[in-house]
């Protein structure tokens, strides 16, 4: 979570000439960090069950906050506790079979953002990432379009939601894709391994976007008005009428084939659609310049 710093406190001084700006904290700097930290971690205490749990999230979370290049459970354990295997067993435990309320964390957090960043004219982002894989047993992995590759590859993929208000921006909320070839029958084997729900149905990354931004009107927890996504959501006339049904605007790409209406049309059925958005901008462009003949 990031909050927009006060213009008061910027500084418009310089590095002296030849001096390289330092990232190097006092040691009051670096404890007031970590009691912030902290302070930010006993917020969702309540979540977690047991003490154990707590403290293994803590060390997990630290891990991730880390400068180390590989963020697994082995380097950042040992980076932040040493060589202490049952630490590294404990981590491992924590994250593959550990059990935690996982919607009321997100409803903590969301809280949280509300208190902090919530703005009636707020953003809701929504896009998809996808995460590189070598092998075949994470959850929904496929060969897919992976847009940290920028091409076709074996990945993860998920479609993500961010916060953005004139008070900062937050990391909101997140929905795993599982590629539609995971619901062949050949699957059932790495689906049981992963721990996959056996009744979760089929969603597109469209319908995943609109579960969540169905949920966040449900709760009412955080205000905002606007909803902004890229072509690949924007071109699913779904997605767009149902953010328009819950009272929300949106700001979406299409893709520049879309075919619109140049009036409303006041006949039924309306007939076929009339032109697309770069037929009309290249006909108003050919028109200014037979004007200007």
């Amino acid at each position: 979570m990031s909050k927009k710093r006060s213009p008061s406190r910027r500084s418009n001084k310089r590095p002296a000439s030849g001096r390289k700006p330092s990232s190097r904290l006092a040691l009051g700097d670096i404890d007031a960090i970590s009691d912030e930290l902290k302070a930010y971690h006993r917020l969702f205490h309540a979540v977690f069950q047991r003490r154990e749990q707590r403290y293994w999230s803590l060390v997990y979370l630290c891990g991730q906050l880390s400068d180390l290049e590989r963020k697994t459970i082995e380097p950042m354990v040992l980076a932040l506790l040493g060589p202490e295997p049952n630490a590294v067993r404990a981590v491992e435990h924590f994250i593959s079979q550990g059990q935690w309320k996982t919607p009321t964390l997100i409803q903590r957090y969301q809280a949280v953002v509300a208190e902090w960043l919530g703005d009636p004219q707020g953003v809701v982002i929504i896009d998809g990432s996808g995460f590189p894989k070598q092998g075949h047993d994470s959850a929904g992995v496929a060969h897919q379009y992976c847009g940290a590759l920028g091409k076709l590859a074996n990945c993860q993929e998920g479609v993500f939601a961010v916060y953005v208000s004139p008070e900062g921006y937050a990391f909101w909320d997140m929905r795993l894709y599982v590629h539609e070839d995971w619901f062949d029958e050949v699957y059932r084997e790495r689906w049981k391994k992963c721990g996959l729900p056996t009744d979760l149905p089929f969603r597109t990354e469209p319908e995943l976007a609109l579960d969540m931004v169905r949920q966040l009107v449900t709760r009412g927890c955080v205000p905002f008005q606007w909803v902004t996504f890229d072509e690949h959501l924007g071109e699913s006339p779904s997605l767009l009428d149902e953010i328009d049904a819950l009272g929300k605007w949106y700001l979406a790409e299409v893709p520049c084939n879309t075919r619109v209406w140049l009036r409303t049309p006041h006949v039924e059925p309306p007939g076929p659609l009339g032109t697309s958005p770069h037929t009309i901008a290249l006909g108003e462009e050919r028109s200014a310049g037979t004007r200007g003949a």
